[in-house]
């Protein structure tokens, strides 16, 4: 197999730094394992990010996300690891997780985690008539 799970989150550039703009990256197919049972856990996660001199690269994103599948782990610990690694690799402005995970035992559960600068504010939203 030419690809392999991998740990490592590799970056580039920001070709806007200057700027502050929304990057949404939508992962449907994360899967873990339960760390009570060992079953699968799937869910989608979702990433938003206003970048700051670095941006995430996808392919290395892929293979991150992959690496967690033969990993128990509870749906707040991931997605909070998730988030920290992302905000290690890439230092962004803000930085938002979302992890919608299916069904266990008759339970959904989301878990949202967010980063922000400490020097960041949020640009006001522009309100069109």
């Amino acid at each position: 197999m030419p690809s392999q799970p991998n740990k490592e989150i590799e970056t580039f550039a920001n070709p806007q730094p200057q700027r502050d703009y929304t990057i949404r990256i939508r992962v449907p197919e994360f899967t873990c394992l339960c760390p009570k049972t060992g079953q699968p856990d799937f869910a989608e996660i979702t990433l938003e990010y206003v970048a700051d001199r670095f941006c995430v690269e996808l392919k290395s994103l892929k293979m991150y996300i992959w690496s967690f599948r033969d990993e128990g782990a509870f749906h707040e610990a991931v997605t909070n690891q998730i988030l920290d690694d992302l905000v290690a690799a890439i230092q962004p402005r803000f930085m938002r997780i979302s992890a919608d995970f299916n069904v266990r035992g008759g339970i959904y559960t989301k878990v949202i985690a967010e980063h922000r600068s400490t020097d960041w504010e949020p640009p006001q939203p522009v309100n069109l008539p």
